[in-house]
């Protein structure tokens, strides 16, 4: 951790699954102070008990703000004396931003928007900004929210560069298990309960990342990243089917229920469009994708002939590597949350 040693990190939306895991990662390292920014003063107060009774030695390494990336003064005022951001706030849950796009707009465009001009003009080092599969061929209010976030990292990013102080980047990964929201709890609590678990289409094909993953992803991107990369983790995925299978042979079959696809949800996750694969860098467990770095100036780039402006496939969940029920059953184990439920429930 010596890239954070003796520095300040915020984290937007901190009190979330990204930020405690953030925590797990950093609180014992030598950065100087964890900034946990966020609206909830429950789950603060929450996670400050928490870290008191379980890190005492530490727990006074973290600091705690009240506020909100909707009101810029909010972000101006806990952002002075920062180093690093990583820019976690966010609305995610497909369905529920379907109904109400425009709170979807006010956090995910105007929030990041709010966030970076503050994190520019307060000098922060690097801002990493987390993105989802969603944003790449939107077709739900969450995911176009959250492609017009990425266009707004960009634009600011090239402004930053210009001023040679800040150095912004996004990272996009897929569905991270067992997050807030997620179908992995849901799963569980219904087996706990003795009922069958919902499914929405078993031939569905998602990305499967743990939150451990995430995190290894944030810091790649902020060791490597130039102005304006997005940074890609490689994942595996499985269908909704093969993952309910899994989950129920780990914690038991009460059956399943098939209920159809919600409001907004795609058959399968794109993670890179075929036009970012034109420009993008294989690194081995990422993908970087270089900023376009072109100006308004069109004329300069145009070249005679035929111009390729398409790779042949985008990056999917359904042409990644395919988990089978086993290889998902491994997969779910490495997550906290599965590991506790199990242990809860006295499964070896």
């Amino acid at each position: 951790m010596s890239s954070f040693k003796n520095s300040t990190l915020m984290i937007t939306g901190g009190t979330g699954s990204f930020g405690n895991t953030v925590l797990k990662h950093f609180l014992t390292s030598d950065i100087g102070e964890i900034r946990i920014f966020s609206r909830d003063e429950k789950k603060q107060d929450d996670m400050r008990h928490e870290l008191q009774a379980k890190h005492p030695d530490f727990a006074n390494k973290v600091k705690f703000y009240i506020g909100d990336v909707r009101n810029p003064q909010s972000i101006r005022d806990a952002m002075h004396g920062v180093d690093y951001v990583f820019h976690a706030a966010a609305l995610k849950q497909v369905p529920s931003c379907e109904f109400f796009p425009m709170e979807a707009v006010r956090t995910n465009v105007e929030g990041t928007d709010n966030m970076l001009h503050a994190a520019i003009a307060e000098g922060v080092k690097r801002v990493v900004c987390l993105s989802t599969d969603k944003a790449a061929y939107p077709i739900n209010a969450m995911g176009i929210s959250k492609a017009m976030m990425e266009h707004v990292i960009y634009a600011n990013a090239r402004v930053a560069a210009e001023r040679g102080n800040t150095v912004i980047c996004c990272t996009r990964y897929g569905n991270v298990m067992c997050s807030r929201g997620s179908v992995i709890p849901l799963f569980i609590d219904q087996i706990k309960a003795g009922e069958p678990i919902t499914i929405t289409n078993p031939e569905m094909t998602r990305f499967l990342m743990n939150l451990d993953e995430a995190v290894d992803l944030v810091k790649f991107a902020f060791e490597n990243a130039n102005p304006g990369d997005l940074f890609i983790q490689k994942a595996d995925a499985s269908t909704i089917g093969d993952l309910a299978k899994a989950v129920q042979a780990i914690f038991g079959d009460t059956g399943t229920r098939i209920i159809g696809t919600r409001h907004g949800e795609k058959l399968y996750e794109t993670l890179m469009t075929r036009e970012e694969r034109l420009r993008a860098e294989d690194m081995g467990n990422y993908f970087r994708v270089y900023a376009d770095s072109r100006d308004l100036n069109y004329d300069k780039f145009f070249v005679e002939g035929q111009v390729q402006t398409q790779a042949d496939e985008s990056y999917t969940s359904h042409n990644t590597r395919r988990l089978d029920v086993e290889g998902t059953i491994a997969k779910i184990k490495t997550t906290d949350y599965v590991q506790e439920q199990m242990k809860l429930l006295g499964i070896e």
